[in-house]
């Protein structure tokens, strides 16, 4: 399950004791709060049954159904910018953001938007905002925003972490970032408790009998209903469509005439769409490690299970080529895929120790695999990963599997997949069946032995959503827009490299700029490759649209 929702664009750093699982969780910027509240929260509520406890940066406790401030066109609305608290438990706690180059500090707000863009004179949401003003103010373009991906990934903990990837940017740009509607402090879609979550969690996902099958399914059941109990109503509205016009009106209330935006991961699918809805309003966008617009819900499976198995093969040609420094067995890509896929067969017939308590499954076991197969930089704690549970212990592995989930040390969840269920969820139409799902699963394994089948009984992921789905999936066409710089990288396990072809062809002529990066890990800006910053920058800041088949490095 958690694989085919692994859209987002951020990973880990890993350390080696029980306590790691702490310091990767904090470290990565996919914290998300677990739920807060907003003034239409107690309209909401009655609806629902659902309590709603009033948080964030803005520190108001204002309640009801529709705010008295509100404007009548909430494009006009002021925002009250305020110093940025620190995160909650439920944000992967922590001190709040380190003051930027020159002592820039960073800014949290609340914008009020439609529950429902459909009825924009009803119900409201507040949306949490994070921004860093330009440092060269004479020379500002306007506001570049930002979304990290996921989906269900807060952007207001994702950009003070990445912000000096960003510098270059900000001389001319204020950096904002927000956490998209479902999503943390943004009236975050809340679902089961910790603990249900952990059991949840380490469910067999590649069920082998009829057993296993009705456990996993109701697993999925009990997962929904939760969904539906805590978050109702809010369910119907956290798609992609609404977060599109969300980013509209942001632009609107951030005073610029154009949308600049940078999306990675999943980010560049709601680019995508916001280019549809609103192409001449588009100003520079750039879209990174890009999601293919053409895939449904299973073509997108299995374009994953192939992208991280090349990955994995990636993984395993550079362990062969370091001979006996790797210290996994095996003198080739087959030998030691062949050690990993043994390891997770151990696995399924017995997990081992893990963190405290909790024991290592085979489910958390090929999570944690993927969660390190996002960067070329977390390689070797994948190793080691691999070698200490081929001993019995299992710690590094989980706590991978645990940054991937959301879970701190303390064993608090952020809301990051609750999120991604209810987003995906109501974004994709279809809705497998067991048996639809299982004569799927031969095409799966042909993709990848390890990761085909996790893939691929993902598909029933959404099979109990008490939503309907909106589309097989989104159109991007946005003839007239301004070009779209997007960016493929070949060796991308989550979001293949197809997919920026695919997007920059869906944008439509002389829209999607299409530039290759030849490179291992999950996007291509924040890999530190001086041609793809150059491009990036030079378009963001100058205008320069690179040519076309552009390659870096």
């Amino acid at each position: 399950m958690t694989l085919r929702a692994a859209r987002t664009a951020v990973t880990p750093t890993p350390g080696r004791s029980a306590a790691r699982a702490g310091q990767i969780a904090r470290r990565t910027a996919r914290r998300t709060a677990r739920r807060t509240a907003t003034r239409s929260a107690s309209v909401l509520a009655a609806a629902t049954a659902t309590v709603l406890m009033a948080a964030g940066c803005s520190g108001d406790g204002d309640q009801g159904g529709r705010d008295p401030d509100r404007p009548k066109d909430l494009a006009t609305q002021k925002l009250t910018w305020e110093a940025c608290p620190a995160p909650t438990v439920q944000e992967g706690t922590g001190t709040a953001p380190s003051p930027l180059p020159g002592g820039a500090k960073w800014e949290c707000s609340f914008m009020q938007a439609p529950l429902d863009h459909a009825d924009p004179d009803g119900e409201t949401i507040e949306l949490a905002l994070i921004r860093a003003k330009a440092s060269d103010p004479a020379k500002r373009i306007g506001s570049l925003i930002f979304n990290f991906g996921g989906p269900g990934g807060s952007g207001i903990t994702a950009l003070p972490s990445f912000a000096g990837d960003y510098e270059t940017l900000r001389t001319r740009y204020d950096l904002v970032s927000f956490d998209p509607r479902g999503v943390g402090r943004s009236v975050g879609v809340e679902c089961e408790d910790d603990r249900a979550l952990d059991a949840f969690f380490a469910l067999d996902s590649t069920p082998d009998d009829a057993r296993e099958e009705q456990a996993y399914q109701d697993g999925l059941k009990k997962f929904a209903a939760a969904c539906e109990e805590n978050s109702g109503d809010e369910l119907a509205h956290v798609g992609t469509e609404n977060a599109a016009r969300d980013l509209d009106l942001m632009r609107q209330v951030l005073g610029d005439p154009k949308l600049y935006y940078f999306g990675i991961s999943y980010g560049t699918e709601l680019g995508g769409v916001y280019a549809h809805l609103f192409p001449k309003t588009v100003g520079r966008a750039v879209f990174d490690a890009v999601v293919d617009p053409n895939s449904t819900a299973e073509q997108g499976a299995l374009g994953q299970a192939r992208g991280f198995q090349l990955a994995l093969d990636n993984f395993a040609e550079d362990c062969v080529r370091r001979g006996d420094a790797c210290k996994l067995p095996g003198g080739s890509v087959k030998e030691i895929e062949a050690h990993v896929s043994a390891l997770l067969a151990k696995l399924d017939k017995k997990p081992i120790t893990g963190i405290g308590d909790r024991e290592l499954t085979q489910s958390q076991a090929t999570n944690g695999i993927a969660q390190a197969l996002y960067s070329k930089e977390f390689w070797p704690y994948l190793e080691q990963g691999l070698d200490e549970a081929d001993g019995g212990d299992g710690g590094l592995l989980l706590a991978l599997s645990d940054s991937m989930n959301g879970r701190d040390q303390a064993g608090s969840y952020s809301n990051l997949q609750a999120a991604n269920a209810a987003i995906n969820c109501v974004d994709d139409k279809a809705r497998f069946t067991v048996a639809e799902t299982k004569a799927k699963l031969p095409e799966f394994r042909k993709a990848s032995t390890i990761f085909g089948p996790f893939l691929g009984w993902g598909l029933i992921s959404c099979s109990q959503w008490p939503v309907p789905g909106t589309w097989a999936h989104p159109d991007v066409s946005a003839p007239g827009s301004a070009p779209i710089l997007v960016i493929g990288n070949t060796g991308d396990p989550a979001t293949p490299f197809a997919g920026a072809k695919a997007m920059a062809t869906a944008l439509g002529k002389g829209v999607g700029v299409e530039l290759t990066y030849e490179g291992e890990g999950h996007g291509a800006y924040n890999s530190g490759d001086a041609c793809v910053k150059r491009a990036v920058d030079g378009y963001l800041l100058d205008g320069k649209v690179p040519p076309l088949g552009t390659v870096c490095p």
